[in-house]
């Protein structure tokens, strides 16, 4: 595989890569246009079922305020109705049109930065295994399109702030993760621009979709009311406990198929406080952090987007485009640290789709091949995590540390060499 960055970004050397995202963007398309069915419940339902039906709601001019599966921020209008500019196709047709130029959007952006000093191929080559590795639900969910809004903010980071934070700010209105791409922004005035210019955008968004139409702050009552979803870290609990007896049961629920029944509003809670307690450590690093590389925006971002993945509630399939896209960008970098967890995320993304659609029938009787194949990509997410938190401290608080006090002791004892070497001793 080629990863330079001198000499490798000839139209000949393009030609491999290309042709392969070629390929394997028209395999995808033949799945989610059905000409080749895969195993398991159809993913492109949401498409043709959910968001045309909000798209029809959307066109009334209000939004779905009677949906409580509407639990998006108001951005995500945007998203749904975008496929009505492609008025000569039908709504699924033209949504998944849209989904293919944002997937080609993301690998032409890490084509091109691989082409720069200090950049890499990798995250290129990373992007563009990853995403069929999803299956169809990477181009049957609108999360394609906010993680382009989402990698060419960060990979604008280290030329313009000001374009991160205003790209973060939107993302963050079209579906609240994006606001983590600042996380990393080194300390300064890089930090008070792109936050500043966050705030604004967001703020701009926000209030054109609250005087745009009626119901744009519907969803967060219906975010609120999500219990634990089938798939999410805290869901294993439960997948344990049905079989010695447990008086609960896994339905449909908001949207998505939850657990129901005793305890599970206590596990819901405590979600919420590792959510809390990891953004907690979050604030620690960012406090004591000495050292903002080149990637360092990335990989804490990367880190950020691991962490509220992980301990979330929820962990929809879809999720894992977030952090494909996001260690596609860390592997862009050169100085980048996460290959690790960067390949832990890729072999997670595999699991995925035999965990849904595949195998989602055994994950929700909790039987032994729907637990394992959850455990496994729930375990591999919360190892990529641990390892991602470890070496972001290490390469940003303790080596920094450590080299400053290396230096001390030899600038310490100048003085005293130059004593000696003037006779004065």
């Amino acid at each position: 595989m080629t990863t330079g960055a001198a000499g490798n970004g000839s139209r000949t050397g393009l030609r491999l890569p290309l042709g392969l995202w070629g390929l394997s963007r028209a395999i995808l398309l033949l799945v989610v246009f059905k000409i080749v069915v895969i195993p398991g419940p159809d993913v492109t339902f949401d498409v043709s079922n959910i968001y045309q039906g909000w798209y029809e709601v959307l066109r009334t001019g209000t939004y779905p305020l009677d949906d409580v599966t509407w639990q998006y921020p108001p951005a995500a209008a945007f998203a749904i109705l975008a496929p009505g500019l492609l008025p000569f196709l039908g709504y699924a047709s033209a949504f998944f049109l849209l989904a293919f130029l944002c997937d080609a959007l993301v690998f032409g952006l890490l084509l091109h930065t691989g082409r720069r000093s200090g950049r890499s191929f990798r995250g290129a080559w990373f992007w563009l295994a990853a995403v069929p590795l999803l299956g169809p639900t990477a181009y049957a969910r609108y999360d394609v399109m906010v993680t382009a809004v989402a990698v060419a903010g960060l990979l604008a980071a280290g030329r313009s702030p000001r374009v991160l934070g205003a790209l973060a700010g939107f993302g963050a209105v079209l579906k609240v993760w994006p606001v983590l791409l600042l996380a990393g922004s080194p300390k300064g005035r890089a930090t008070l621009r792109s936050w500043s210019t966050a705030v604004g955008a967001a703020a701009a968004v926000l209030a054109f979709c609250v005087m745009w139409m009626p119901g744009a702050l519907a969803f967060l009552g219906f975010q609120r009311d999500r219990g634990t979803e089938v798939e999410s870290l805290g869901s294993m609990v439960f997948h344990v406990v049905r079989h010695f007896g447990w008086d609960g049961e896994a339905r449909m629920n908001y949207g998505s198929i939850e657990f129901l029944g005793p305890h599970v509003s206590t596990v819901s809670a405590a979600a919420l406080v590792l959510t809390i307690a990891a953004f907690g450590w979050l604030l620690v690093w960012r406090i004591r952090a000495r050292h903002f590389g080149s990637s360092t925006v990335a990989d804490a971002a990367f880190v950020a987007v691991l962490l509220f993945t992980t301990t979330s509630r929820v962990l929809s399939p879809q999720y894992m485009l977030w952090l494909v896209g996001l260690a596609a960008v860390c592997l862009a970098y050169r100085s980048s640290r996460m290959r690790l967890p960067a390949h832990l995320v890729l072999w997670a993304t595999a699991v995925t789709q035999f965990e849904f659609p595949v195998w989602f029938s055994h994950v929700t009787r909790s039987d032994p091949l729907g637990v394992a194949a959850l455990f496994t990509r729930n375990g591999l997410l919360v190892a990529a995590t641990v390892i991602a938190c470890r070496i972001l401290w290490r390469h940003t608080v303790t080596e920094p540390r450590l080299a400053e006090g290396a230096r001390i002791p030899a600038q310490a004892t100048q003085p005293e060499r130059e004593k000696a070497l003037s006779g004065t001793r």
